[in-house]
This record gives C-alpha cells, sequence and structure tokens, in this order.
C-alpha cells in the first residue's frame, strides 16, 4: 500500500503542477491534522467499538479453550498437508492478515498523506520510511497487542497524531514549491 501511495504521488506532479500538488500536499497535513484533533478531544463512540470486538475476541478465546493444543497442532499439519503448494505459503492467517491490512489502509489517513508528501519530496525515501514505520507499529501491536492498548490512550496517539501532521503542514507551507 505504501509503494502505490508513493507511485501515485510520484505520478501526480506530472499530470498537474507541482506548485498546485505542494498547496494541495500542505491543505491535507493540516486538514488531516485538526480531523485528528478533532478524534482526540470528541467522542465517536470507539471505545464502545473496542468493547464490542474485545468481547467478541473473549468469547471466541473461550468457545476455543477447550481444544487440546496437541489435536489442534495435528489437524493443522495434516490440513497443511492436504492443501496445495501455493496455498500452504498462502494460508489462511496469511490471507486474513493481508486483506485486513490493505483494505484498512485503503483510503485512510496515511495513504493520503502519503501520495502527498511522495508528490512533494523523494519517493523513495517516503517508501522506506514508511514501510518502517508500518512495520514498527505492526510488530508492537502484534507483540504487545492487548497490553500496550490497554496502557496507550486513543486520545493520547490521536493527539499526537494531529500535532505530526499541523507540524507536517507548517513545514510543507513554509518549504518553497520544488521546481
Amino acid at each position: 500500500m505504501t509503494i502505490l501511495s508513493a507511485v501515485v504521488g510520484w505520478v501526480a506532479p506530472n499530470l498537474i503542477s507541482r506548485k498546485l500538488t505542494h498547496h494541495i500536499t500542505t491543505v491535507l497535513f493540516f486538514g488531516f491534522g485538526l480531523w485528528s484533533l478533532w478524534d482526540a478531544f470528541s467522542d465517536g463512540g470507539e471505545a464502545e467499538e473496542f468493547e464490542e470486538v474485545e468481547k467478541k475476541l473473549d468469547a471466541d478465546f473461550k468457545a476455543n479453550a477447550g481444544a487440546t493444543k496437541e489435536g489442534s497442532k495435528a489437524d493443522d499439519e495434516l490440513k497443511k498437508q492436504r492443501r496445495p503448494f501455493l496455498l500452504q505459503f498462502f494460508s489462511p492467517i496469511f490471507l486474513k492478515a493481508f486483506s485486513i491490512t490493505f483494505f484498512g489502509e485503503w483510503g485512510d489517513k496515511s495513504q493520503l498523506a502519503t501520495i502527498g508528501l511522495a508528490a512533494d519530496e523523494n519517493p523513495f525515501g517516503v517508501v522506506l520510511g514508511g514501510i518502517i514505520g508500518q512495520a514498527l507499529c505492526t510488530t508492537a501491536a502484534v507483540i504487545g497487542g492487548k497490553s500496550l492498548a490497554s496502557q496507550i490512550s486513543e486520545k493520547i496517539v490521536a493527539l499526537s497524531g494531529g500535532v505530526l501532521f499541523i507540524v507536517f503542514g507548517i513545514q510543507s507551507f513554509l518549504s518553497p514549491v520544488k521546481s
């Protein structure tokens, strides 16, 4: 998704003027900053949605607790042996994680900001920074999961994101348009 966004951002100045893409990027940064700050200070029901998902996951975990680990490992190995070679690589968990991440990121603030940043800056640096940032966030989510979510408030994350977007907007506003 990061590479796709950077390519779109790299191509955009060839379709419309670089000056216009620079101004659009600046406006997007300020807009996303204000949007994130708005989210931080307003209760959009995300806490209720999080509790609902958490209850469902707990119920699923309790329902599956009766199965023994040995039996499930043997079943998993048997299922893997029956699948064609290519499908062994593209396991259901791989496809699920890929689709959740790909479609979850489609059209969100970070993707649009990546497009804008790649339109204004070096796309290779944008791709590298975006991939490393996504990898660190995903690693923290996978490793820390529930404990990390309980220690970091959504409000702090939204405030931090909003402030960073506004800082990037100010930097973009103050920087000259590249030819």
